[in-house]
C-alpha cells in the first residue's frame, strides 16, 4: 500500500510533502473560512478591509472563463475563480446550465503534477458560493466574462 506522504509526479521520487488529495480538506477548509469572513463583511460594507485578507473585490487573483476544449478532454466551459496559483494553488470552478447559472461548483487544489477536487452540491458552503456567483451576475461579470472568450 502507498503511504500517505506521497509522490508529486507518482514515480520513485519520493518526498516528505502530503498529496494534494491529502492537504485538500483543510486548504479547502481555510479558504471557505476567508470566504465567509470577507463576503460577511462586504455585505456590511463594500469597503470593509481585513488586515490579514484585504478587501472582498482584491481576494483571489483572477476571475475568467475557461471555454470547453481548453484542456484535453474538457467538454463543458466553466467560470474560474483562481484563488492562487504556483505551487500550491487553488481554485473554484463553476460549471453552468444554458441560462448562466451554477449547476455544479469544484474545489481544486493543485501542486506540480498533481491535483484533486471536492464537488459542491449542496449545503451552507454550496449556497454561500451560489450567492457570490449570483452577486457576479447580477453586474454581468458573468456574461461579460463568457462573451469576451
Amino acid at each position: 500500500m502507498r503511504p500517505q506522504w506521497a509522490l508529486y509526479a507518482g514515480e520513485d521520487n519520493m518526498t516528505t510533502e502530503l498529496n494534494c488529495k491529502a492537504r485538500l480538506e483543510e486548504n479547502y477548509r481555510g479558504r471557505m473560512a476567508d470566504i465567509r469572513k470577507l463576503w460577511a463583511m462586504y455585505c456590511e460594507d463594500c469597503e470593509a478591509s481585513d488586515p490579514d485578507l484585504g478587501r472582498w473585490n482584491e481576494y483571489g487573483l483572477c476571475l475568467d472563463y475557461v471555454a470547453p476544449g481548453t484542456f484535453n478532454g474538457q467538454k463543458r466551459g466553466y467560470i474560474r475563480w483562481q484563488l492562487s496559483t504556483g505551487g500550491p494553488g487553488d481554485e473554484f470552478r463553476f460549471y453552468m446550465d444554458e441560462n448562466q447559472n451554477p449547476t455544479r461548483i469544484e474545489y481544486w487544489f493543485l501542486d506540480w503534477f498533481d491535483g484533486a477536487s471536492r464537488k459542491l452540491r449542496s449545503g451552507a458552503d454550496y449556497r454561500l458560493l451560489c450567492d457570490i456567483f449570483s452577486d457576479w451576475q447580477s453586474c454581468e461579470t458573468i456574461k461579460s466574462l463568457i462573451d469576451a472568450d
